[in-house]
């Protein structure tokens, strides 16, 4: 789903991630999908105990948490290869030039532009960077089934509903989403389900500029969720990793009366947002 033609319809504008945030997805995804086929597609069989816990540091436990899932292999792999115990073990991990060099000159990192530029390349490096992404999409399909959403994500958006124009805002792919959307039925007050190809979360969140100030907010459960929405002057509301289901009851019971009497901005949003960063290190526990 794309967001061409997308023009306000209410008042205020709440974008919502998906994995880890409306979903208790993000652990499945990562331990049983992305890095079972990272030790497959990158030859790490020999340092998989290590390969996996750097994977799941990055992408679940620390302020990285949520990035795209491109950015988030070349992080993993260089961390790993940085392990002493890799190091003695005299594995090569790859260190993905090709890769690289796409990711920094394109903005939507998904299969289409990276089918693409393997089209385009031919490159071996890219070709196989795409065999890995397509595998973790076939086993997130054949794995990630009837995972519902976190209490509270539904009656929320319905309360939100009659007064907010609703937009999923994720890196997964759109099928995916869309596919989890429906099966739980709440869909049904979303305006768009945006994946990754539409573009950067930041990208997504640009539609809100047609609100006024302080009427359009974020809900996300990464960083990367938070520099999302302040890039484009949206407030956040964070789902804190490991207390998602409180999370959203504060949301339901507070969150939303706040945001939609515009009280939320100033101190309320600032303590959340502390809480938040201070549930996310930088600096994995085996340094």
């Amino acid at each position: 789903m794309s967001l061409e033609g997308f023009k306000p319809q209410n008042k205020f504008f709440v974008g919502i991630d998906s994995d880890g945030c409306a979903f208790d997805t993000m652990e499945v995804k990562h331990k049983e999908c992305f890095i079972p086929n990272i030790v497959r597609f990158f030859g790490l069989a020999a340092v998989s105990k290590y390969a996996r816990e750097v994977a799941e540091f990055i992408n679940l436990y620390s302020q990285w948490r949520g990035i795209n899932r491109f950015p988030g292999l070349v992080m993993t792999l260089d961390l790993l290869r940085e392990r002493p115990e890799v190091v003695r073990r005299k594995v090569d991990v790859p260190t993905l030039p090709k890769s690289r060099e796409w990711i920094a000159r394109e903005t939507k990192h998904g299969n289409p532009a990276l089918q693409k530029a393997v089209q385009e390349t031919n490159d071996a490096e890219l070709g196989n960077l795409l065999a890995w992404s397509k595998a973790v999409n076939e086993s997130v399909e054949h794995i990630v089934k009837s995972v519902p959403p976190f209490p509270f994500v539904g009656e929320s958006l319905e309360k939100l509903a009659p007064s907010a124009d609703l937009v999923v805002c994720s890196a997964t792919p759109g099928e995916a989403l869309t596919r989890e959307w429906q099966e739980h039925g709440i869909d049904r007050c979303i305006a768009r389900i945006c994946g990754q190809e539409v573009g950067s979360k930041k990208e997504i969140l640009a539609v809100c500029k047609g609100y006024a100030g302080n009427r359009s907010l974020m809900l996300g459960d990464a960083p990367g969720d938070l520099a999302a929405a302040r890039a484009n002057g949206v407030l956040f509301f964070p789902i804190v990793p490991g207390r998602e289901e409180e999370s959203w009851k504060r949301f339901h019971d507070e969150g939303i009366d706040r945001f939609l009497a515009e009280t939320f901005a100033g101190g309320y949003e600032a303590e959340l947002v502390r809480e938040f960063e201070a549930s996310l290190p930088s600096t994995p526990p085996w340094k």
